[in-house]
């Protein structure tokens, strides 16, 4: 795999007038990369992504752009905003996608679903002509080491639990913190499943969304245009491997 490799300091790069906003240096270098007047920008979830979010409010054509969401939490933050959002269906196209990740891999594989929000980041990402990854650098790692999430419909749990089970997962239903199972904003429940044995990683994608009553899985395999990398809260590194 080729890697592009840069390193961007903030004092280098940053003119930030507003010193409220974090990341103000990276999502210029996104906004400049990616984003021009007109664009269709499809959203995805997490802490990270809501702070360049909000730095779509100090872009002067802001106006002219249309986002689409996939969380209740990146919509609410868009709509204090001001940024138009607009439904997925209605769009003709998405021009590039914004989104974190849980964790990646050296490969540049993803986990990604922490919010819960996996399916509707995957049918973005699938629909996107380009879509990055920002992420915190505690989050790039040589081979996964936590759960990977499996949406699955509550009418399908204890047979999908089962298959998991079957292929060496150690699957766990993910809870509230008063006990009650977490409902994804499509109405299912996600299984937080450790797989102790991941050797091909689109292969064991594949093998868990063919069980029936599975609707997306935490693993995404497709690789990103860049991948900046957060290594301070001035710093980053955009990496943009070719496979």
């Amino acid at each position: 795999m080729d890697i592009f490799f840069y390193h961007m300091n903030y004092n280098e790069k940053n003119d930030q007038s507003n010193k409220d906003n974090k990341y103000v240096s990276l999502s210029q270098d996104f906004f400049r990369k990616y984003i021009i007047e007109g664009s269709t920008i499809g959203l995805g979830s997490g802490s990270t992504v809501e702070k360049i979010v909000r730095n779509f409010a100090i872009l002067e054509f802001k106006d002219t752009l249309e986002f689409i969401v996939t969380s209740l939490q990146i919509r609410i933050v868009a709509e204090s905003l001001g940024l138009k959002i607009i439904d997925e269906n209605k769009s003709r196209k998405i021009d590039v996608v914004l989104d974190g990740a849980d964790q990646i891999d050296s490969d540049y594989n993803m986990i990604k679903g922490g919010g819960g929000s996996l399916l509707n980041e995957k049918i973005l990402i699938a629909s996107s002509q380009k879509f990055v990854i920002i992420a915190q650098a505690n989050k790039f790692v040589d081979r996964f080491n936590i759960a990977i999430p499996v949406e699955v419909t509550p009418f399908g749990r204890n047979f999908v639990m089962k298959e998991l089970k079957r292929i060496g997962g150690l699957p766990s239903i993910r809870l509230l913190d008063k006990g009650y199972p977490f409902i994804t904003e499509n109405g299912n429940i996600i299984y937080d499943t450790v797989l102790p044995k991941l050797d091909n990683v689109k292969e064991t994608e594949r093998d868990i969304k063919n069980i029936p009553g599975v609707v997306e899985v935490g693993l995404f395999t497709i690789l990103a245009n860049s991948y900046y990398k957060i290594t301070g809260e001035n710093d980053f590194e955009i990496m943009m491997p070719k496979r």
